[in-house]
């Protein structure tokens, strides 16, 4: 069986790519999760105990080791085909989008920082933001077009979706509004059992990384915290 090796759930959102993939394929792996405490690199002697990298997500498959979360969607893809979508055409536009997903999108990243348990009003709205939620907005306009929805690639939950499960709570995080196509998108991943699942487990936590609070905080007015004390 796969050990999948992720971080905090309130905060991971690399660890959250393959987690939920795995899940809805109903592949069945062992969760191994190891928190976010002190700081950027405090934890890197613990996380390269398991990661070469010295960060997660990780995957080990017996020997195999797999220490990134688009290769590790390959991996996995390799012995289930479902992962990406069965038409070329489709496969190849998800593979682009993830992949964009995977390098791209910084400000995004840096400003709005995964906290599932937060709400958080951006009170400023940078245009370099405004251009991540922009080109996010068209892919996501576009493959809900092209290939049918209700899912990026079509009919089924794919890597793609995967990699943008992240997004969606980003925007119930902090409030960001994107077109109507595309919200209910957002709103269709957050219903997702997997990604109830997961929120459920990011609330119920009571660790607290000072570096990724101060993030959020730095974003906007905070608003509510509905994380157990």
């Amino acid at each position: 069986m796969y050990e999948l090796y992720i971080a905090n759930k309130n905060y991971s959102s690399w660890s959250l790519r393959p987690w939920i993939l795995l899940r809805e394929r109903g592949i069945a792996f062992d969760e191994k999760l190891v928190p976010f405490l002190g700081g950027a690199g405090a934890n890197w002697d613990e996380f390269r105990a398991f990661s070469p990298s010295g960060k997660v997500p990780c995957l080990r498959d017996g020997d195999t080791v797999v220490w990134d979360s688009l290769a590790i969607t390959e991996y996995v893809a390799e012995r289930d085909p479902g992962v990406w979508p069965a038409d070329a055409q489709a496969r190849a536009w998800a593979r682009c989008a993830a992949a964009e997903m995977h390098s791209g999108f910084p400000e995004l990243r840096n400003v709005c920082t995964m906290n599932c348990g937060v709400r958080v009003r951006v009170e400023a709205t940078s245009a370099a933001l405004r251009k991540d939620l922009s080109r996010i907005e068209e892919l996501w306009n576009e493959g809900l077009a092209r290939f049918g929805g209700p899912f990026l690639a079509g009919k089924a939950f794919t890597a793609v979706d995967a990699f943008y499960a992240p997004v969606a709570f980003r925007i119930q995080s902090y409030g960001l509004r994107l077109g109507d196509a595309a919200m209910a998108y957002a709103q269709r991943l957050l219903d997702r059992p997997a990604m109830r699942a997961w929120y459920d487990a990011a609330l119920a936590e009571t660790w607290r990384d000072p570096e990724h609070e101060d993030e959020a905080r730095r974003a906007g007015l905070w608003l509510q915290d509905l994380r157990t004390a």
